[in-house]
């Protein structure tokens, strides 16, 4: 395969670098990018083999390793994220699982922001633990208090920006410098803010995840997730470990997930504007108690975020009249968005937090993280805003 970048990439604009950027051709100079779908690669001679496996000779080895299509998808990814290194992920929570795993050991000690994921919290608060790490969980939107949890043994501090379903702000930048005064790296899951309306490497942080499942893919197709950082990071502690483990992502997702970056700033700008709109919408409305948009000046953090961020993004969060009873009343009602978990999708899909992605949290912990039994998180697609704000004032109206 032969790269056709010719060095120019690093001048190159995102759009350009998500259209071209990584872009390898086989002998046969296909414009698309390639599917290799191959577990293993075939040597010239014995000594070449050798070569390979010490390192001498560049090339691929065995898929579960490195794979030509992925291996395209992750150069894209490094030069949209300004990061030298990319390793993909067969989903979103084996990138969070291995960027912390990958450099923790028995005895040290991590700060994560509440307001996370079900799953991020459960990598967290139980799985590391069992391996002799404990974590000190704090109020993402208190700065100080991610400076009070440090220990000696703090390696590491995680956090998402916005927090999902609540959409929280961190100060990136601060939490950063709190981080690297105590010898800590910090790990910032961007994935409601994506790579394009919030870039956390240029406001410290030392590694980024994605799921790739979300805006990246953003039609609901595959599954996926990006870990980037820097060259130590990536390739002595982040390699053998993905090698070793094996949460490879498959040549055809990686081929899925390029085709769609070319794409990303088109869909991307369209989100955030219906979001936008829609957020309005709801915050008019007799049966909504609360709107929770990052976009919105009435957001707690709009300041914040918008120094952070270029746009508000393409999640509302939003509460209703009636607790749990009117949140189903509403989902129940819909007949354009649909329900659904998953978010970042060209289809506008919604989902009651509370029994679905934060269901394994006590009602205690839900209760401090500000997760309602009336609150719903809407992902909003790219059909026309008017037919959304249609569907939505219809099913409001059966709230009484």
């Amino acid at each position: 395969m032969t790269d056709d970048s010719k060095g120019q990439a690093k001048f190159w604009r995102p759009q350009t670098r998500l259209v071209r950027g990584g872009t390898s051709r086989t002998g046969f100079r296909e414009t698309s990018e390639a599917i290799i779908a191959t577990s293993g690669y075939v040597y010239q001679s014995a000594e070449e083999a050798e070569a390979r496996f010490k390192g001498e000779n560049q090339g691929f080895t065995y898929s579960r390793f490195e794979n030509p299509t992925v291996d395209m998808f992750e150069r894209r990814m490094a030069l949209l994220e300004g990061k030298p290194l990319a390793r993909a992920t067969a989903s979103g929570m084996a990138a969070v699982t291995a960027a912390l795993m990958c450099q923790l050991r028995a005895g040290d000690h991590v700060v994560a922001s509440k307001a996370l994921f079900g799953s991020c919290r459960y990598i967290v608060e139980d799985l590391l633990p069992r391996y002799g790490i404990p974590s000190t969980l704090v109020d993402g939107r208190d700065t100080d208090a991610f400076r009070k949890a440090m220990r000696p043994a703090t390696r590491a501090v995680f956090l998402e920006s916005p927090a999902n379903p609540t959409l929280d702000i961190v100060d990136i930048a601060a939490v950063a410098a709190i981080a690297h005064e105590a010898g800590a790296r910090l790990v910032v899951d961007n994935v409601f803010a994506t790579p394009l309306l919030q870039h956390p490497g240029e406001l410290g942080a030392d590694i980024v995840v994605y799921s790739a499942t979300k805006h990246i893919d953003g039609q609901g197709r595959c599954l996926g997730g990006v870990i980037l950082g820097d060259e130590a990071f990536v390739l002595e502690e982040l390699k053998p470990f993905l090698r070793n483990t094996g949460p490879t992502l498959s040549p055809f997702n990686a081929w899925v997930l390029l085709k769609a970056l070319e794409t990303l700033p088109l869909r991307v700008d369209a989100h955030c504007r219906s979001a936008a709109t829609v957020a309005d919408f709801l915050a008019e409305h007799e049966s909504v108690t609360r709107v929770l948009y990052p976009g919105r000046r009435d957001h707690p953090q709009h300041d914040l975020a918008m120094a952070q961020m270029s746009a508000g993004g393409s999640v509302v969060t939003f509460e209703v009249k009636g607790g749990k009873a009117g949140a189903f009343r509403l989902l129940n009602g819909l007949g354009l968005i649909d329900i659904s978990n998953n978010l970042g999708d060209a289809k506008s899909l919604i989902t009651h937090p509370a029994t679905t992605t934060h269901q394994r949290l006590s009602p205690e912990a839900r209760a401090e993280l500000g997760i309602s039994d009336a609150m719903v998180r809407l992902s909003v697609g790219l059909e026309d805003v008017e037919d959304l704000k249609d569907d939505l004032a219809q099913a409001l109206r059966r709230l009484g």
